[in-house]
């Protein structure tokens, strides 16, 4: 990457998680080296979707990402032109860096139209995204591939499941209920009983008609791997890092993540047997080609602390969160990738990906 590139910085997005990606894109911005890269802001807006070029000139991110300009837009087949809303081109981009959190972001749409545009971009492609996003389809797909999933079942409005239901076909009265399509532990909850059930399922239902009812692994411990796809295609996994939510939130909800600054500890590397971490990190690296993931992807785990060799796969998140305190650029970091050689390798992997694509005739 010799050359400066025009790097399209795609960050907001019309998803509950429009905040965290704001966070995201600040530490991605201050990553980006000015000499290597011309940075191109462009937010989403949370309420109507509308893309907005941002004045890179405006300072700090938060004044930049607050400094809203004129609509833009991608053509299909533009190869990166960026257009105003009268179809003029602004400017023409190299390459993308989607910083977008759950739906409509990290779920195959944006990947979508920035094949559809021919712009090179960060990231897994359509299925990848798509996949890992749906918990219900991920799990299946891990468990078909043999790997080892958190017992679970599905509820729907068409297929209703009571309490006592899913205790009978979980095994254990501690669940966890979680959106199907969502991350950042948006609209996650444990229920014990049949009353915090059903409210659990009514919150996590307000985020789509699926939802995951889990077996709860009691005090499991949370760990998680970075995995990251060089540009030649090899697959690395990250020292192992582990999640110590803050005893008053009880697990790593999103107010331990993101308000209470307090909520959590990150501990790396993690205190495991080299048998655990490695397999632990053969796990990962099987579940990213299991569901067609490309570039980078958190892995994220559960250690049963009464039986460490109870190794359970929670969920593959696409686009990871690069806030200060995620884990995704702290473990790079400590396996010797900081922020933007870290960035600088998964531009690397976007541009030779597009580069592999073959011509559509």
């Amino acid at each position: 990457m010799a050359a400066r590139l025009r790097t399209a910085l795609l960050f907001g997005g019309r998803s509950p998680e429009h905040d965290v990606s704001i966070m995201s894109a600040a530490h991605v911005h201050r990553a980006l080296d000015p000499a290597r890269h011309e940075v191109v802001p462009i937010r989403i807006e949370r309420e109507t979707g509308v893309w907005r070029l941002c004045n890179p000139g405006a300072g700090d991110f938060p004044v930049i990402a607050a400094s809203l300009g004129g609509v833009v837009s991608l053509a299909p087949g533009s190869g990166g032109r960026l257009l105003d809303a009268d179809g003029r081109e602004v400017t023409h981009l190299d390459v993308a860096v989607p910083v977008l959190h759950g739906p409509n972001g990290e779920d195959g749409t944006i990947q979508g139209l920035l094949d559809l545009a021919g712009l090179p971009y960060v990231g897994s492609g359509v299925t990848g995204s798509a996949v890992a996003m749906d918990k219900d389809v991920a799990k299946r797909l891990m468990r078909d591939a043999g790997l080892p999933v958190v017992p679970f079942l599905t509820v729907t409005p068409r297929r209703p499941v009571t309490y006592a239901e899913a205790v009978a076909a979980l095994g254990t009265p501690n669940l966890f209920v979680k959106p199907a399509r969502m991350g950042s532990s948006v609209g996650v909850g444990p229920a014990g009983d049949a009353e915090t059930f059903a409210r659990a399922v009514a919150a996590a239902s307000a985020y789509g008609e699926r939802v995951l009812v889990e077996r709860s692994i009691v005090r499991a411990r949370e760990i998680e791997c970075a995995v990251l796809e060089t540009a030649e295609g090899e697959l690395r996994a990250s020292v192992l890092g582990e999640i110590a939510p803050a005893p008053e939130h009880g697990f790593y909800s999103y107010d331990a993540k993101y308000v209470d600054a307090d909520g959590a500890g990150l501990l790396i590397p993690a205190e495991l047997p080299a048998a655990t971490a490695g397999r632990i990190r053969d796990l990962a690296l099987a579940c990213f080609d299991a569901l067609c993931c490309e570039g980078l992807a958190r892995v994220d785990f559960f250690v049963d602390p009464a039986a460490p060799d109870a190794i359970y796969l929670n969920e593959v998140n696409t686009l990871p969160g690069f806030t200060a305190i995620s884990m995704y650029p702290k473990l790079w970091a400590a396996d010797g990738l900081p922020g933007p050689a870290l960035i600088d390798a998964l531009v690397g992997h976007a541009l030779a990906r597009h580069r592999r694509r073959p011509e559509l005739v």
